[in-house]
């Protein structure tokens, strides 16, 4: 059985966020809360860690995971650039459930960075999530702790039916809200466009895109 930690949901105790980010650092992968669902995490910029996530979910490597980041600084160093749109958008709705789609820095890992060149981020407002990822001090993968094609885990004994031993360690801070996922926004192109609908309504994400100029 993988190893449990019960944490503070609202007032995450550091000891133990530390415990879990040195099973990071060392290429570990772990189980956290986010707003929605339990994540799987490994850090995002090792390759060794990536591809034991890959086999591990059982998911095709062409589907590049998420990332949760601890600050707009740590995204300056994935994304090749930033358009004004998406600092609006993340002015507006981080830390939340927004992932943007930008484009990458060379150099990155192939399993977070897509065929065209693309990352995709955000800030957690999870308390867990948000400090794991400034502990580790690297972006953390923010893919769903589930074998792919399963139901989305809102709690600890859900990972843990989908994963067993196999997963280093879980930080339990009781059942998640669930509902949608973080509603997925591409910023690549000319003009924004949302991939995916989800915690946040198309509508507050067209309201905030349309308020340019005024």
């Amino acid at each position: 059985m993988s190893r449990v930690l019960a944490v503070d949901a609202t007032s995450p105790e550091p000891a133990l966020l530390e415990e879990a980010g040195k099973a990071l650092k060392r290429a570990g992968l772990i189980a956290y809360p986010t707003e929605t669902f339990y994540a799987l995490g490994a850090d995002a910029l090792n390759q060794a860690a990536l591809a034991r996530l890959f086999e591990l979910k059982g998911r095709s490597k062409e589907k590049v995971l998420s990332v949760i980041v601890a600050s707009r600084a740590m995204l300056a160093e994935l994304a090749a650039e930033v358009p004004e749109e998406a600092d609006r958008l993340a002015d507006r709705f981080w830390p939340g459930p927004l992932t943007l789609i930008l484009k990458a820095k060379p150099g990155l890992p192939q399993g977070i960075v897509s065929a065209k060149g693309a990352i995709a981020a955000r800030i957690s407002s999870h308390p867990v999530a948000h400090h794991l990822v400034k502990i580790l001090g690297r972006p953390l993968t923010a893919t769903s702790a589930n074998l792919t094609g399963k139901e989305d885990p809102t709690s600890v004994q859900q990972v843990l039916r989908s994963f067993g031993q196999k997963i280093d360690l879980i930080l339990d801070a009781g059942p998640t809200h669930g509902g949608k996922g973080s509603t997925l926004i591409d910023v690549t192109g000319e003009s924004p466009r949302i991939l995916r609908p989800g915690a946040i309504s198309k509508e507050a994400i067209w309201a905030v895109l349309k308020k340019k100029g005024e």
